[in-house]
């Protein structure tokens, strides 16, 4: 029987599963940009000595970003809704010597990512650099086109390939490999190939073993959180300037666009597999478990080219990515560079998914050795110091790379960052707790906010106090004191403007693009709040569709209101009509369990809909034509007690905020 009206079963169904659905995007609406400091003479100073530690004028890196230029790309790449995701010319401004407003380190290599364009990297290979944060390579087949990672979004990926046919040749795709499962290398599939194509032609869609799991379920538990932090990580709502988003460290920018993905059909199980694609011999190597779950690298004997996916990049990478991610393995990934070394021993250019490449067997040898060494060190000292009884915070204060490592450009921190891999090391054995039982049990910062204010005698004092330490260069502290006056009092606008005057400061200074966006992002906000919207679920409609069911019911699983579920005991029904598959529900214990199986009969409800409309739904997009009256869905039982359950399930937004509580 179909019970009407539905309309509240359908609002608590579709607010409760938004709060699982999130990916690499960030959330929120753009920000009004705030009125931004100059740089302080601190700064000034800090800055300049940078610029004297290091030989800022080598111009091998740049002649290699610019090495084999075909042609640039001019305007901009639009979005489903007209709206900007890439703008090639908002770039223009990365020229001349550092400004006071950035770090003249990450300066040269916010110039070398700016040699935006498609490229010749030898006969045959050829690379699309600055559509997207990643590169999409192409590799020249028998019959057409092979696609290294199309980028995040179909537009980007779309507006990529037309500009490489446009120069290159208008081939058919004749194979598609994925190196790893960060959706910014496989988000942009459908914007090269449609499934139906893959199929009807039979072409080889290539992916590490795992890779689809990975791929749909990475950022599904706790992706609201994850994807509300990487607007920090990337600086998505900062302008493009001097004071603002200069670069990501691994490219330019994201493009937020409709995210998607192909189904293999040929996966690489093996620790070293030859395959021949469309006429090209390959040599593949997995490689999972350090910079990505599922991720593989590859051979092309007969160019002399190796690619290294991300297990390589022209930075430090992250073992820890601020926006958030389980803790990397540092000493897998140094072997796994070890082994690197072998793969590429034949090879006269090596080529990634990210940055420019290098050329030359010395040269391809040495970047490898620096970054085995940087993760191998950053391991090795880090356990040593954890030994001897040192916290995080003390190593990452402690720990310097050695000058043969620090003054090589190829594994400064950029985007990884040596303080923070070093908590993620520590992070990685022992955990966050530190083992001070003072910090088995702490206030939630607000609480012990309001002490500390009480202490320094009340806000006014630990302002003076914060102005002080302003004046004296000392940001750290400042950022300190501030933050607890800021936590105790979301109000108090002369505390959070000169807050965010220090976080511009340290933004200004910071090498690695992502404490920059970071500090910067935190300034924006202190002065114009958290963004309004979270993440554009519609855009990634094309994923979700490939993620298994169990992955949602999971994250409804850890979104349950443990409080308001104890004591209760409901029972439902989830069938999709159209896949023949079914799930019953039930909370026990306040913990909401789930299990593949025909419906109970002793349920309170059943939902029983297509699988199209339960992702509709999970996406907030289906309206009231596509569920309140569509004979897709339909529910049996008792409305209320459908109702009550759903409304269990926390809805949560992804505009929570982060420098002010």
């Amino acid at each position: 029987m179909h019970d009407q009206p539905r309309k509240p079963i359908m609002a608590a169904v579709s607010a409760m599963l938004l709060t699982s659905i999130t990916l690499l995007s960030a959330c929120g609406q753009k920000n009004a940009a705030g009125p931004a400091s100059e740089a302080s003479p601190t700064t000034i100073k800090a800055n300049e000595e940078m610029g004297k530690s290091l030989a800022l004028d080598d111009q091998q890196d740049f002649e290699d970003a610019r090495h084999g230029l075909i042609a640039r790309p001019e305007g901009k790449i639009l979005g489903p809704a007209g709206e900007v995701l890439i703008d090639f010319d908002a770039w223009k401004f990365i020229e001349g010597p550092a400004p006071a407003t950035v770090n003249p380190s990450l300066w040269r290599h916010a110039k070398l990512n700016a040699q935006i364009g498609l490229f010749k990297v030898t006969d045959g290979i050829y690379q699309l650099r600055g559509f997207d944060i990643a590169n999409m390579s192409i590799i020249e087949g028998k019959s057409g086109w092979i696609i290294i990672d199309p980028l995040t979004s179909r537009e980007s990926a779309a507006s990529a390939l037309a500009f490489a046919r446009k120069h290159l040749g208008d081939k058919p795709v004749s194979a598609i490999i994925f190196t790893h499962s960060h959706a910014d290398h496989f988000g942009g599939a459908l914007g090269i190939i449609t499934p139906e194509e893959v199929a009807s032609r039979k072409l080889p869609v290539i992916a590490p073993d795992g890779f689809m799991e990975e791929a749909t379920s990475e950022n599904i538990l706790v992706g609201t959180a994850m994807a509300r932090r990487s607007s920090y990580q990337f600086g998505k709502d900062l302008e493009r300037s001097a004071r603002g988003l200069v670069d990501t460290g691994l490219g330019k920018g994201v493009a937020y666009g409709s995210i998607g993905v192909l189904q293999p059909n040929q996966l690489i199980t093996q620790s070293t597999q030859d395959l021949v694609v469309d006429g090209v011999s390959f040599v593949f190597h997995n490689v999972p478990g350090a910079e990505a779950p599922s991720e593989l690298t590859f051979v092309i004997p007969e160019k002399k080219a190796y690619a290294g996916a991300e297990i390589l990049a022209q930075t430090m990478h992250n073992l820890l990515p601020v926006r958030g991610a389980k803790a990397r393995d540092a000493q897998r990934w140094s072997n796994y560079l070890e082994q690197a070394l072998v793969h590429s021993a034949d090879a006269d250019v090596y080529f990634g998914q990210h940055n420019w490449p290098v050329w030359g067997h010395a040269r391809i040898a040495e970047f490898i050795t620096k970054q085995r060494d940087v993760y191998q060190y950053t391991h090795d000292q880090t356990v040593r110091l954890i030994n001897a009884g040192f916290t995080p915070y003390e190593i990452a204060d402690k720990i310097k790379l050695p000058k043969s490592l620090e003054t090589y450009f190829g594994a400064r921190g950029y985007y990884g960052d040596l303080r923070h891999n070093v908590k993620a090391v520590y992070q990685f054995y022992l955990g966050a707790y530190d083992g001070n039982p003072a910090n088995l049990n702490r206030l939630p910062p607000q609480e012990s906010a309001k002490h500390y204010l009480e202490l320094f005698g009340g806000a006014d004092k630990a302002i003076s106090a914060a102005q002080a330490a302003f004046d004296k260069g000392d940001y750290r502290w400042t950022a300190e004191l501030l933050n607890h006056v800021v936590f105790a009092d979301s109000n108090n606008q002369k505390a959070k403007e000169l807050l965010a005057r220090t976080y511009e400061q340290m933004g200004y200074a910071a090498e690695a693009s992502t404490w920059r966006n970071s500090y910067l992002t935190a300034a924006n906000e202190l002065r114009n709040g958290p963004p309004k919207k979270g993440v554009n679920r519609a855009s990634m409609i094309e994923m979700l569709s490939q993620t298994p069911i169990e992955r949602f019911l999971e994250a409804m699983a850890a979104g349950l209101d443990g409080a308001a579920a104890e004591g209760k005991d409901f029972k439902v029904n989830l069938v999709l009509t159209d896949s023949k598959e079914s799930y019953v529900l039930w909370i026990e214990n306040a913990v909401l369990h789930h299990k593949k199986a025909e419906p109970a009969k002793d349920a309170n409800a059943t939902l029983s809909l297509t699988k199209p409309i339960f992702i509709k739904m999970m996406a907030g997009t289906a309206g009231v034509k596509d569920t309140l009256f569509s004979d897709d869905l339909k529910v049996d039982g008792s409305r209320i007690d459908l109702v009550r359950f759903f409304g269990l399930i926390d809805k949560t937004p992804g505009t929570f905020a982060i420098v002010t509580k």
